[in-house]
């Protein structure tokens, strides 16, 4: 009886002779023989983003607008009632960034976690740890309610953003194309070098505050 080989929709060059993921895209390979009704039937389908425009950065403009004033709103106030501190807005929006960002990956924890693994260095090896990853980002969000200028937390986000980055940059390097999950799959945004920023920009904002606190 002839074995049944499994390949991946998108990169048809990847054959094994069990179920699996794509080393390239993470997805879930299928029957060779099946692999054509799927072409098939997505054909049609614009899976895509299509072409990129400054409209296609809205949404990501809208979120991260919106928790900057929502940071800025709180600091105010710590104005008026005497208690402002730099770090105290720092942590503001830290943990608006983390709480948000955290929430849209969970809407679709499988389709993040398939998204992660084609770039992060960690999630490759032990694909687990892509659908750990909003819970850290959860649990540093909460976190910083409670002690936001703790260096043990600070000293866990610079680290775990940072390498999160990692993966980002060295996919950059290499030209290689890829949807970025930052934002999980709820919203379609391309984010590539954008998400370049906000790893190591989250990461530098936890080392600003090791630095004033």
């Amino acid at each position: 009886m002839k074995n049944k080989i499994y390949t991946c929709p998108m990169h048809p060059e990847i054959e094994q002779d069990k179920p699996g993921r794509c080393p390239k895209c993470g997805m879930q390979l299928m029957p060779k023989d099946e692999v054509q009704n799927y072409a098939m039937h997505h054909a049609a389908e614009d899976l895509g983003l299509g072409e990129t425009t400054w409209k296609s950065y809205m949404p990501l403009a809208v979120i991260i607008g919106l928790i900057f004033l929502t940071a800025v709103t709180i600091s105010l106030r710590d104005m008026q009632t005497g208690t402002f501190a730099l770090s105290k807005t720092l942590s503001y929006f830290m943990i608006g960034f983390f709480l948000v960002f955290s929430g849209f990956k969970l809407m679709d924890l499988k389709g993040f976690a398939e998204g992660y693994f084609t770039y992060d260095l960690l999630a490759k090896r032990w694909f687990t740890y892509g659908y750990m990853y909003p819970i850290i980002e959860l649990f540093f969000g909460l976190a910083m309610i409670l002690i936001p200028e703790a260096r043990w937390l600070l000293w866990a986000e610079l680290i775990v953003m940072a390498f999160s980055g990692l993966g980002v940059a060295i996919k950059l390097a290499k030209k290689e194309r890829f949807q970025c999950a930052c934002l999980g799959t709820f919203l379609k945004v391309p984010l590539t070098k954008v998400t370049l920023v906000e790893d190591f920009g989250m990461a530098a904002l936890a080392a600003v505050m090791l630095l004033i606190t």
